[in-house]
């Protein structure tokens, strides 16, 4: 079994193509049009939400009903220009050369949150210097991206027993655990681990060796639930939020309100009642609930479909892209999208246990939206360049 997970690592690396190999020339063009468009319009969108999700909750915490509409509004422009800087300047061969000593700064960081981090809401999440607040998991999510890309491109583990080609895997994946954990960040430990069986499936990693992984990372977060007390509770109250109305319970059964009450047109934007110190920071993880009171079933349908071009999009992109490296860094940064929209839409509507994730482009959040747009950049640049076979 061990010689044909070797044989199939083999074919993989076989498979990326050389600018030099005489037979595959790299091809510059204009960035992808369609997938800058679709971000363009999930971020409009989810810019004007968040400042009719939030403005009755800054009016009654900051006397001020535009607070988060212009945080948001500041937070965006800075994203838009790291998008503009990452995808234009530069060639992403340069951005993806840096990839090792952003991977390492970026785990050393999360080694240091659970001890030096600021909490909010009973989770130390969080590095505060002075009024500015940054989440260490938002940059490791891409650092890990970056580099289990570069890993399976590289063919680094070809020739090597099935033990040490799962190591790299094992070790920061349980790094990332016990990281997260400490937190704790739950969400998160299930999307990088779901990162990893993306990239590892599509870079043509022997299956053997993705179920092992995947099993891992469904043993982690069984003994979650089975050994933590935060975990089984999660559980309790996903299955019945009316029994713990006045706890738990409060934002799954206040969402459901929020989501039936919108039915299939909606009550109008800006008319949310349950925005209205109903349901507890709406401009956050449960703005699709505020969405789709106001604007009803079909344009939540809309924005889903926008989050699937998004995905699909990028997809068309990896398959063009220059080589396997860049290909998986295009699908990487795609999956944490639909991942993430997956999981918060799924828990905004009670059909998985209720945890702290945010909505792409949607939730309110600074240094969250700059990184997201930060990666949209690099999906663009890596869309300038296409492979063609010579002749």
């Amino acid at each position: 079994m061990a010689a044909s997970g070797v044989s199939q690592q083999k074919t993989a690396v076989k498979k990326v193509p050389k600018q030099s190999s005489g037979d595959i020339i790299r091809v510059k063009s204009g960035i992808d049009r369609p997938f800058l468009i679709i971000v363009l319009l999930l971020v409009a969108i989810g810019t004007v939400m968040v400042f009719s999700a939030s403005y009755a909750y800054a009016k009654a915490k900051y006397e001020n009903s535009y607070y988060f509409a212009f945080d948001q509004i500041k937070w965006v422009v800075l994203g838009t220009v790291a998008l503009l800087l990452v995808a234009y300047p530069f060639d992403y061969l340069i951005i993806l050369k840096f990839q090792l000593p952003f991977f390492i700064v970026c785990m050393f960081a999360m080694a240091l949150v659970p001890f030096l981090g600021h909490e909010v809401n009973e989770a130390t999440r969080w590095f505060k210097i002075g009024s500015f607040t940054f989440q260490p998991s938002e940059f490791a999510k891409l650092a890990i991206i970056l580099y289990f890309a570069d890993l399976i491109s590289s063919g680094r583990n070809a020739g090597k027993s099935t033990i040490r080609q799962l190591l790299p895997y094992l070790l920061w994946g349980g790094y990332m655990a016990v990281t997260l954990y400490l937190e704790p960040h739950i969400s998160c430990i299930v999307i990088v681990g779901f990162l990893m069986l993306v990239l590892m499936f599509f870079g043509d990693v022997p299956m053997k060796q993705v179920m092992i992984i995947g099993a891992a990372l469904a043993t982690i977060v069984v003994l979650f639930i089975i050994f933590s007390e935060h975990g089984s509770g999660r559980i309790q109250v996903w299955f019945h939020p009316e029994d713990y109305p006045n706890t738990g319970g409060w934002q799954p059964l206040q969402s459901l309100l929020a989501i039936g009450s919108g039915g299939f047109w909606g009550v109008g934007l800006g008319q949310s009642t349950q925005k209205h110190l109903y349901l507890p920071e709406p401009q956050n993880d449960y703005i699709f609930a505020i969405l789709c009171e106001e604007m009803g079933f079909v344009f939540a349908v809309i924005v889903i479909a926008l989050f699937v071009a998004l995905v699909w999009r990028g997809m068309y992109i990896a398959r063009r892209a220059p080589s396997i490296k860049a290909s998986l860094v295009v699908i990487g940064i795609v999956a944490q999208i639909a991942i993430q929209a997956f999981l918060n839409i799924a828990v905004v509507t009670n059909t998985l246990p209720s945890t702290g994730i945010s909505l792409p482009f949607f939730s309110y959040g600074g240094t969250s939206l700059v990184i997201l747009m930060a990666e949209m950049g690099i999906v663009l640049n890596i869309s300038k360049f296409s492979y063609t076979p010579k002749g």
